[in-house]
């Protein structure tokens, strides 16, 4: 007789697997789409049809070398790679994550993020056998410099995540209270990732870093770029430390046809620079009809999503997306998300159209 599934599962699923949640996404058909920073724009017709020339001629039949080569190459050139640093390829920032928690899993080692935040950084490290250490943001979500430095002290992470900008809240931290943590952090021995995830909308980046701080690394992904479906991330440090990391790292983890669309678009990123100068912009028009919104506080931006506290959260998302809006219900993330949505900027009829949901929401 066989074993029913439920004994199954018992007997061979991980019991913290079990009791964990799924990554959580949202159906959208149907939905104006501002729940996952996303770049709204498509490419112009004439790119369309160039794109998909360009990919027809790739050589699916072989694995991906000298293509994924090439990207490397060109990254480096685009980002302003300082010199004696190297980059590595990921499928998407979420396996960059995962690939530093398996590189850095030395016995008692553990993971330093500030929340709220991207929960991948927690996911991986608990996945992957690590302790991991959560220190809350300030009320005005800021970095909360005395319990950074005491939890750096007390748990010595082999990595801190720094979000920079943050997410959800979208903010860019004090870079004199960053400078700190990273300086502690170099007296413990450890490593400091800076994900920039939204770095086509900041006003500030901690690349050039690199060249001075042998314990920094910077993780970028091209989804808010622009190429969110083609799921490519980055990670650049010194070289002598990706070289080590880069040794865990799935072979051929980034398709021939991802390569290629990426190699697309850096030949053609003043487009893409153009969307983001519109998507910054309408980030500052967005901010300033919210502000006009009685009992909707709009906090401050460098992504392409701005974080909002409203009288009553569950009753705003849930009025937004009876108007065909679909927006980031967030309040259960944290205690300091008590009643906030987290909204991307779209394209300009998007956002009017959000705008106008969410006046008649509340």
């Amino acid at each position: 007789m066989n074993t029913p599934l439920a004994d199954r599962l018992q007997r061979t699923v991980r019991q913290d697997v079990k009791s964990m949640h799924a990554y959580a996404i949202q159906p959208s058909a149907g939905f104006i789409k501002l729940d996952a920073m996303e770049n709204p724009f498509r490419l112009p017709p004439d790119l369309q049809r160039e794109l998909g020339e360009r990919l027809a001629r790739v050589a699916i039949n072989r694995y991906p070398a000298q293509c994924v080569t090439d990207v490397v190459e060109r990254l480096s050139a685009f980002v302003e790679l300082p010199a004696g640093c190297k980059l590595m390829l990921g499928n998407g920032s979420d396996e960059l994550i995962d690939i530093l928690s398996v590189a850095c899993n030395v016995p008692g080692a553990s993971v330093l993020a500030p929340l709220p935040g991207f929960v991948m950084y927690e996911m991986s490290a608990r996945l992957r056998g690590l302790g991991f250490v959560g220190v809350a943001l300030s009320a005005d979500f800021e970095l909360d410099e005395t319990a950074m430095l005491a939890a750096i002290e007390s748990h010595c992470p082999a990595l801190t995540y720094i979000a920079y900008p943050n997410n959800p809240t979208a903010n860019l931290f004090s870079d004199a209270i960053v400078d700190r943590i990273v300086a502690a952090v170099a007296a413990q021995h450890g490593l400091v990732v800076f994900d920039e995830a939204y770095q086509p909308f900041a006003a500030r980046s901690r690349m050039q870093s690199l060249a001075t701080q042998d314990h920094v690394l910077v993780m970028r992904t091209l989804s808010k770029f622009g190429l969110a479906g083609v799921r490519l991330g980055y990670l650049c440090g010194r070289a002598a430390l990706i070289d080590e990391i880069d040794k865990v790292r799935p072979p051929y983890n980034v398709s021939a046809l991802n390569a290629e669309a990426t190699l697309f678009a850096l030949d053609h990123a003043d487009e893409y620079a153009h969307q983001a100068a519109l998507l910054r912009s309408e980030r500052e028009r967005l901010q300033q009809a919210l502000r006009g919104i009685a009992g909707v506080q709009p906090f401050p931006s460098e992504a392409n999503m701005i974080l909002v506290r409203v009288p009553d959260s569950t009753a705003a998302f849930e009025g937004l997306k009876r108007r065909g809006i679909l927006v980031k219900h967030i309040a259960g993330l944290h205690p300091l998300l008590v009643n906030c949505l987290r909204l991307t900027v779209g394209a300009p009829e998007e956002n009017d159209a959000m705008i106008d949901a969410l006046r008649a929401s509340l």
